[in-house]
């Protein structure tokens, strides 16, 4: 079956969101445009991944360009996004691989998140790389692949940290999530906080 690669140039929208309550929440990456959406689903430790690896990107692509790059510093309150994923919400695939690059000619950051690939090992990097150069573009993995102004992209990344940060309050003593009936502490010796 070929690949099928779900493609947003400057989206109107492009953020991570969840459905459920916390401790029980599906994280989904989802980009939008001309009445088009994509939705992904993948862990709460890849979106927290994925946006401070941004931020990273961008910082360095900002240091690099000596402060010429059209990136803001902190991402623009009027561009902020709050409202929830959009509906239907329906999941194109699990994300496994991701994949982050600036452009520099074009100025935007490519997000590229790949589809996990079940049944195959996992091959070393050097296996990738010759794999990747031997690779039709038509096969492999279904992938969503976003190109994302500067502004843009700091605005995904603070709302995807704010996201993680929004979770279940941790334990003050072992640090672990606390569940709303409460939880058993390994430092209180199994007893129940």
């Amino acid at each position: 079956m070929p690949r099928q690669v779900h493609f947003y140039d400057q989206p109107e929208r492009f953020v991570a969101g969840t459905v459920g309550q916390p401790g029980a929440r599906a994280f989904f990456l989802q980009a939008s445009a001309r009445g088009r959406i994509t939705s992904v689903l993948l862990e709460k430790a890849q979106v927290a991944a994925l946006a401070e690896r941004v931020e990273q990107v961008l910082d360095e692509a900002l240091r690099r360009s000596d402060g010429e790059a059209d990136i803001p510093t902190t991402a623009p309150a009027d561009l902020i996004d709050t409202a929830p994923l959009d509906l239907p919400l329906e999941q194109e695939f699990r994300v496994g691989t991701m994949a982050l690059a600036w452009d520099s000619v074009e100025e935007c950051l490519v997000v590229e998140a790949q589809a996990v690939v079940e049944g195959e090992e996992e091959a070393t990097a050097e296996e990738e790389a010759d794999y990747y150069d031997e690779a039709d573009e038509e096969h492999g993995p279904d992938m969503l692949r976003v190109r994302l102004s500067g502004a843009m992209a700091r605005v995904f990344a603070k709302r995807a940290l704010d996201l993680v940060a929004a979770g279940r309050k941790p334990c003050p003593f072992c640090n672990l999530p606390l569940d709303p009936e409460g939880h058993l502490c390994p430092r209180a010796n199994g007893y129940r906080r």
